[in-house]
């Protein structure tokens, strides 16, 4: 691996990359108000500067070209390299290391916290490199169906600069577990005694039936295991467990409960599993319908822990039978639009609770389980299904991986449509019922039919939802969650479903769908097909104000949830990571919707009489 490595650091992909780092590196730092760079007039145009000082406390300054773009005013930096200037010498900027120590004065971050984001930064350039290496050496795409691309769509987060960090992860694990190398994997399997395990399951399955089919001829397999060790099947719970942290943590902190027969290895399975691009969700590739399982992982990526707390596995089959619960209910979501809610139907979690607080910091959220239901039960003849975060991304040969399509329909067409199907879910779910769903990336799943977007699917619901009680609009009511424990706050302080804010509900989904998904998608169309960011916000807006003709009833929500507000609220992803994590990070930001609220006028003016 070592010998590998160091073929890798002389590589296009590594300068590719480590370009990239420094454009979202810089553009998230300025974006966020970490730093404020100078303007001067240069060659071809205006440069902006950063200044910063060296060890020797000499002057550096680091220049670049960038714009502001009318979505949510983010920062885009040219193509050009970061150039460094030090007593008059202008080369590239070569070190990420060098340049977040020279500019430290000027952020004033600790150097505590600066030490762990320049790990962050520099093993997301060489997990990346190693990556595009890899998908170099490999022949030329071909169709393939959903859980073929999730390994394809290998770009990581577009706005995070530390977007495939995988701290925990050695390089030869990254190699061995990541989703761009198309792994197979077979998971270890567990059972826990049912005094130290918490089960949370669906209204619309059994445990035993649903891990038997889950399991098939393992099944039987398993009991005896359990039986040659003296025990009672019927006292366990069965659980997987990730090779990884079967390997790393599970043998290390629990070896007192296996040497107890409070907990039984099982052993391995015979089902393969792929990993998806979240790294902890696997997709059965032995058979394509059966569950996806999500399971936790001690390692951080996109500087978030990769565990999963045991609240957040309880909720998972209650928000499910929950949303569930609304989708029957609403037939314009069931009938017209005809959404998929990919539910988690089953959750396991160690009871961590009844260990000492020392002990129970060690195992917190690294063991246990969700299963999700498999998209491939709801598509129909002649659908298939992308990720919505493959709208953005290119083909080996550089061309648009929708290239096709948008040729066949037409851009407008074809975007027109898209729009419909990806933003009235959502927004009929904000305005009617008062649930805002966090669907970025993946999280959002398009499903096509001969090219032409059809309906969308949803999942990962377990904490990935918002909506506050006081302004439920639903008779089902809301459901009844697990708060998070004492100890998790420590590992994530965003694990929240409910608040008091009807704001907060609105920015959620903003922060998720619009700035994440769509301003991504609007700056690639403006790149790739010379659509306007103003053109492409306006046909955003004409689908909700469509919507808010249509549903006049709702009026008073479309004010409660204003998805026009002149500014929204989101997370500052890279601030959060250089200062104290005192709370949720926030800022506002220009809403490119507000531009467009005139399109509400006649519906306001029913509003105000």
């Amino acid at each position: 691996m070592n010998d590998i490595l160091l073929s890798f650091l002389d590589s296009e992909p590594f300068v590719m990359v480590r370009r990239r780092i420094f454009r979202q590196l810089i553009q998230s730092l300025i974006y966020e108000g970490m730093i404020h760079p100078e303007q001067r007039s240069g060659k071809g145009g205006d440069v902006l500067i950063l200044p910063g000082r060296d060890r020797e406390d000499n002057r550096v300054e680091y220049h670049f070209r960038a714009t502001r773009t009318f979505s949510f005013e983010r920062i885009c930096l040219s193509s050009d390299p970061v150039k460094r200037v030090i007593h008059g010498e202008e080369k590239e900027a070569e070190s990420l290391t060098t340049f977040l120590y020279e500019i430290a004065p000027f952020i004033h971050a600790s150097e505590a916290k600066l030490s762990l984001f320049i790990d962050e930064i520099n093993q997301t350039l060489l997990k990346d490199t190693i990556a595009q290496c890899y998908k170099r050496e490999q022949p030329a795409e071909q169709v393939v169906d959903y859980d073929e691309l999730e390994g394809d769509i290998m770009d990581g987060h577009l706005y995070h600069p530390c977007y495939k960090s995988r701290i925990g992860f050695t390089l030869k694990d990254h190699t061995e577990f990541g989703p761009e190398f198309k792994p197979r994997l077979t998971l270890v399997w567990v059972a826990i005694q049912r005094e130290e395990a918490r089960l949370s399951v669906s209204h619309t399955l059994d445990y035993a039936s649903f891990i038997q089919q889950e399991l098939g001829a393992d099944y039987e397999k398993f009991m005896k295991v359990i039986q040659g060790h003296g025990k009672r099947p019927e006292d366990y719970v069965i659980v997987p467990v990730h090779p990884w942290q079967w390997r790393h943590v599970i043998m290390h902190e629990f070896f007192e409960q296996i040497q107890s027969k409070r907990m039984i290895c099982l052993g391995e399975g015979t089902d393969e599993y792929c990993p998806q691009q979240s790294i902890r969700t696997l997709a059965n590739a032995s058979s394509r319908t059966k569950s996806y399982v999500k399971l936790p992982l001690s390692i951080t990526n996109t500087s978030t822990s990769r565990i999963l707390g045991q609240h957040t596995i309880i909720n998972a089959a209650r928000i499910s039978d929950w949303l569930g619960k609304i989708m029957e209910s609403d037939s314009y979501l069931r009938e017209e639009l005809r959404l998929v809610l990919l539910k988690e139907v089953m959750g396991v979690s160690y009871h961590h609770q009844g260990l000492v607080d020392v002990m129970e910091q060690k195992v917190y959220g690294v063991l246990g389980a969700i299963w999700r239901e498999s998209l491939y039960k709801y598509l129909e003849p002649g659908e298939t299904a992308i990720p919505f975060n493959a709208l953005c991304h290119l083909n080996a040969d550089k061309r648009p991986f929708i290239d096709s399509w948008i040729q066949q329909a037409g851009l407008r067409k074809w975007l027109k449509r898209m729009f419909e199907i990806s933003v009235l879910p959502l927004i009929h779910l904000l305005y009617a019922h008062g649930v805002a769903m966090e669907s970025h990336a993946q999280n959002m799943i398009l499903i096509m039919r001969e090219g032409i977007p059809e309906r969308i699917a949803l999942k990962d619901f377990h904490d990935g939802i918002r909506y506050s009680p006081a302004v439920m609009s639903t008779s089902i009511g809301y459901p009844q969650i697990e708060y998070p424990s004492a100890n998790h706050p420590r590992i994530n302080r965003n694990s929240f479903i409910e608040k008091e804010d009807p704001s907060e509900i609105k920015d959620f989904l903003h922060d998720a769908f619009f700035f994440i998904n769509l301003s991504e998608f609007a700056l690639f169309l403006k790149k790739h097909y010379r659509l306007s960011e103003q053109d492409f916000w306006e046909m955003v807006a004409d689908v909700i104000a469509g919507y808010q003709q249509r549903f006049s009833h709702l009026r008073e929500r479309f004010y409660l949830f204003d998805l026009f507000t002149k500014t929204i609220e989101v997370e500052q992803l890279t601030k959060r990571r250089l200062f104290d994590d005192t709370g949720v990070r926030v800022h506002a930001v220009k809403n490119p919707l507000y531009m467009f609220q005139t399109k509400l006028t006649e519906i306001r003016k029913e509003v105000k009489a």
